[in-house]
């Protein structure tokens, strides 16, 4: 049975920090790099000005309840807070995580970083915890997202239609993705190759 438990996690220029409640004004920083509250279709609503430490705050506590498990996502080269991402609707009892609740600055977007992040996340996942299968969830209005776990190699599981209420209360289908512990070493390799190019 899977335990997370905050944890620094560090590679290829990137440290996931376990998120702390001193960590309110760099995310806000970061969400004002490109105004991510205004994206409505993602959880970034919660980082609009005023607000970080509301987001910051329910984040530790789905920590407190071990349902997250949150990191702030630090740019080693420049020492900056980023974004944020973390582990999400845990199942301990079948070993499973969902990767969720990713924003970066818009500065930062479309560079190293994510596929850094995701391939930290993924083998700490599978390695470490243990995990028998990583799963992520995204709007059916976000292409960028869909089309970027597609890209991790993540199979599509299916739609599930009306899931869920988005930040501005329309209802959004949401698509399932997921990877399993025995294709990992091939996610691997993709990461690891677009890493390099």
């Amino acid at each position: 049975m899977i335990e997370p438990c905050p944890v620094t996690v560090v590679g290829r220029g990137v440290s996931l920090e376990p998120l702390e409640a001193s960590h309110a004004a760099a995310l806000a920083a970061a969400a004002a790099d490109g105004e991510l509250w205004k994206l409505w279709y993602v959880s970034t609503a919660a980082l609009a000005p005023g607000r970080e430490h509301e987001y910051v705050a329910a984040a530790l506590e789905g920590q407190r309840t071990g349902e997250m498990m949150p990191w702030v996502v630090r740019e080693l080269t420049t020492n900056t807070i980023v974004g944020s991402t973390r582990y999400c609707d845990i199942v301990r009892e079948i070993d499973r995580v969902e990767i969720g609740y990713t924003f970066y600055a818009r500065t930062w977007q479309r560079t190293h970083v994510n596929t850094t992040c995701k391939l930290l996340l993924l083998e700490h996942a599978f390695e470490r915890l243990g995990c028998q299968v990583v799963g992520f969830r995204v709007d059916n209005l976000n292409l960028t997202s869909q089309t970027a776990v597609e890209a991790l190699g993540a199979r599509k599981d299916g739609v599930i239609r009306h899931f869920q209420p988005r930040p501005d209360g329309s209802a959004r289908d949401t698509h399932m993705y997921s990877i399993l512990a025995a294709e990992w070493p091939e996610v691997r390799q993709r990461l690891e190759r677009r890493l390099v190019r």
